[in-house]
């Protein structure tokens, strides 16, 4: 575990550059979806995470780093930020509007427990306990949409089924 916290930590200095602690964004917020993954930073519970990112930030403002943030392209080809970007989360400024986004990867419905990680840096999980199955599909179109007393519902373009989730990251 330890070396992978130091890798992930090379990784971050190298092709993250952080600013000063006001404009600090976060390894998951600076990152995709998929490269998130890919690193194996997904593996990490939400205080180790923390930790790596807490040291991140301190390392970079005690050597100076850059100022500027690398952009970073999505499967839709936008630049996503995430770090303004609060709906569905509990600190939210009341953004009730629509969430138009692509997962990342293949996709081929929910089981009950499937975790939605979207292009816009985005991660949801389903909390229904529903399943639904579709054909498989790359990179589909999803609409996140609120309901009722602070709940949100995924649907896949293409599709009339919705799952309940909650913004996780």
């Amino acid at each position: 575990m330890k070396n992978a916290l130091t890798f992930a930590a090379l990784i971050g200095l190298v092709l993250c550059p952080i600013s000063f602690a006001d404009d600090f964004s976060s390894l998951e917020e600076r990152m995709t979806g998929r490269e998130f993954r890919d690193t194996g930073l997904h593996k990490l519970s939400d205080a180790e995470l923390s930790a790596l990112n807490r040291w991140i930030q301190e390392r970079s403002l005690a050597e100076g780093e850059s100022l500027t943030s690398p952009s970073r392209a999505t499967v839709a080809g936008t630049v996503p930020d995430t770090a303004t970007d609060r709906r569905g989360l509990p600190d939210a400024n009341n953004d009730d509007s629509p969430i138009e986004a692509r997962i990342v990867g293949s996709f081929n419905g929910w089981n009950g427990a499937t975790v939605f990680e979207l292009d816009n840096g985005m991660v949801w999980e389903q909390i229904d306990g529903k399943a639904f199955g579709m054909a498989e599909m790359e990179n589909p179109q999803v609409t996140i949409e609120p309901g009722f007393w602070g709940s949100w519902r995924l649907r896949v373009d293409g599709y009339n089924a919705r799952a309940q989730v909650r913004r996780i990251r």
